[in-house]
C-alpha cells in the first residue's frame, strides 16, 4: 500500500512505479488502486489480482528454490533463537558436522518469524506457542526451571545448600519466559512452590536467558535457570544445581519446517540427530549429584 516503499524495494523512483501501474491499468481497462492525497487502497479488481499474482510469485519462488536446492542438496539452513543457539546448539553442532561433513550447515540466530520459501530456511527451532498453519511442527522438549549457581558461590555459602539459604543469597531473575507467557514461573512462584519465606523480588533482572545464566556462571548470584539452555554449563561444571524442586513451565521447543522439507534426506538427518541429543536433557536430575 505504498508506491514509495515499492520503489525502494525495486531500486527505482516512485514515479516509475506509478507509471508502470498506470500502464497495467490502461492495458486491463480497470483501476487497480483507489488513490487519495496521502494513501492508496486496492479496488475489488486490485484485491483479486493481488491474490492471484501473489500465488504466481510464490510458485515461482518455490520453483527457483527447488532448482537451487537440487544443485546444492547437502545444504542445511537452520534458524533458532539467540539464547538456544548460543547455549545449546553451538556447543553440540560440531558433533553433527563431524557425523555429516558433507552437509553445509548455516545457522541464523533470530526470534523473528521466517518465510521458509523466500528466506531459503530449511529448519526453524522455535520456543513457546507456534502458529502451525501449513507447517510441519513437532514438539522437541519441554523447558523447566531450577535454582542454579556457580560452584564458587555455593562453596562461599558453606558448601551444601538448602532452599532456606536463599534468604542470604543474591537472586538473578531470568525474565525471558515471561516474554512468552506472562504467567510463567519466576522466583516468586518458585518460593511459594518450595515453601520458602523471604523477598523473592530482590536482585538483578535480565531479559535474555543466556545473559542471566552467564551472570550466574560469573558468581553474581543464584538464578532460576532454564534447564535446557543451562545444560552445557551444568555438564561442564560451570553451574551447579544445589537443590530442587525443578518446575515444568508448560512451554516447549518445537521443530518447524515446511511439509516438503520434512521429507528431504538432509532435514530428516538433522531432525533425528536433534531429537537424540535432546533426549539427554529429559532424564530427571539428581539434586545431590548435581550440587556436588
Amino acid at each position: 500500500m505504498s508506491f514509495k516503499k515499492a520503489a525502494e524495494e525495486l531500486c527505482v523512483t516512485p514515479a516509475a512505479v506509478s507509471h508502470q501501474i498506470r500502464t497495467i491499468e490502461e492495458y486491463l481497462g480497470v483501476e487497480l488502486f483507489c488513490r487519495s492525497n496521502r494513501s492508496i487502497e486496492l479496488t475489488e479488481h486490485g484485491k483479486r489480482c493481488f491474490q492471484e499474482v501473489s500465488l504466481g510469485f510464490t510458485h515461482l519462488t518455490r520453483a527457483m528454490t527447488w532448482v537451487d536446492t537440487a544443485q546444492d542438496a547437502e545444504r542445511l539452513v537452520i534458524t533458532a533463537g539467540p539464547a538456544f543457539t548460543t547455549k545449546w546448539l553451538v556447543p553440540r553442532l560440531s558433533t553433527f558436522t563431524d557425523l555429516h561433513p558433507q552437509i553445509k550447515t548455516r545457522v541464523s540466530a533470530s526470534l523473528a518469524l521466517c518465510d521458509f520459501v523466500k528466506e531459503g530456511v530449511d529448519v526453524a527451532i522455535r520456543f513457546g506457542r507456534i502458529d502451525a498453519a501449513g507447517l510441519h511442527v513437532e514438539r522437541l522438549i519441554e523447558e523447566s526451571v531450577a535454582p542454579m549457581c556457580s560452584p564458587a558461590l555455593r562453596n562461599a555459602q558453606g558448601g551444601a545448600l538448602t532452599p532456606a539459604d536463599l534468604a542470604g543469597m543474591p537472586l538473578i531473575h531470568d525474565e525471558s519466559l515471561r516474554m512468552v507467557d506472562p504467567a510463567a514461573t519466576g522466583w516468586s512462584e518458585w518460593f511459594k512452590h518450595a515453601g520458602v519465606k523471604g523477598d523473592a523480588t530482590r536482585g538483578m533482572f535480565f531479559n535474555h536467558a543466556d545473559h542471566a545464566l552467564q551472570a550466574a556462571v560469573e558468581g553474581t548470584g543464584i538464578v532460576l535457570g532454564r534447564r535446557v539452555l543451562a545444560a552445557p554449563d551444568v555438564r561442564a561444571g560451570r553451574l551447579t544445581i544445589p537443590f530442587g524442586p525443578e518446575i515444568a513451565t508448560g512451554l516447549y521447543f518445537h521443530f518447524v519446517c515446511t511439509p516438503e522439507k520434512s521429507r528431504t534426506r538432509t532435514v530428516k538427518v538433522f531432525r533425528d540427530w536433534l531429537f537424540k541429543e535432546l533426549q539427554r536433557e529429559v532424564k530427571p536430575l539428581d539434586w545431590n549429584e548435581a550440587g556436588s
